[in-house]
């Protein structure tokens, strides 16, 4: 489990990407503390398990679902990605609830800014909008942001100095793909609603007709 603070922005060295595995080295150093072979990491807010680590970095295995549900594959050496450790037990929740299990990804459509802070526009696919709601939470490439705004094919957020320096969202260009996490809660009032909705969907005045109503 994540929280969508970012703790550091690391580098890829590598990606290698093959017909039923691949591999994924990145040169880091904050979330090399405490980390042992097994741990998890977010790097772009797509969870990953520590297989490997050096002085310098770490080294996981990429599923090619992983691959090709999110922006990992289309990295190359020198990317900067966001990296998180999984939160600790006694640590603080600073963003919102990030399994690290990217939905989908959508494209950098617009920015602009406004005061000190930046807004970023981004269109996504329908089946994941209709799972985002205004002033609600969103994981963008691994960080915790507020959705500002919300249209039938676009959602915006609000990027303060502070994220915008920690993070690498403000050096997404327009057109980059990034990873997105809907709210964790949202999905799951989703398919608790599915059996009811289909029900629904049965009902209609030849249905009622043919069962006596």
């Amino acid at each position: 489990m994540f929280t969508g603070i970012v703790e550091e922005i690391g580098t890829i060295e590598r990606v290698i990407s093959g017909a039923g595995s691949g591999e994924i080295a990145i040169r880091a150093k904050t979330v090399l503390a405490g980390t042992r072979l097994g741990d998890s990491i977010a790097v772009n807010g797509v969870c990953l398990t520590v297989t490997r680590l050096t002085d310098t970095g770490f080294t996981a295995d990429v599923m090619p679902e992983t691959l090709r549900r999110s922006n990992l594959g289309g990295l190359g050496r020198g990317a900067p990605v966001n990296l998180e450790r999984a939160m600790a037990a006694d640590g603080r929740f600073g963003g919102h609830i990030v399994s690290g299990h990217i939905d989908g990804v959508g494209a950098i459509a617009a920015r602009r800014s406004e005061g000190n802070a930046v807004w970023i526009t981004v269109s996504a696919p329908s089946e994941l909008l209709r799972l985002i709601v205004e002033k609600g939470s969103i994981a963008i490439d691994g960080i915790s942001l507020t959705v500002a705004a919300l249209t039938e094919t676009t959602f915006s957020v609000s990027v303060i100095p502070h994220t915008g320096a920690e993070t690498t969202l403000l050096g997404r260009r327009t057109g980059e793909l990034v990873n997105l996490e809907t709210d964790l809660i949202g999905k799951y009032v989703q398919r608790l609603m599915q059996p009811q909705q289909a029900r629904e969907s049965r009902l209609s005045e030849a249905f009622l007709r043919e069962y006596g109503f």
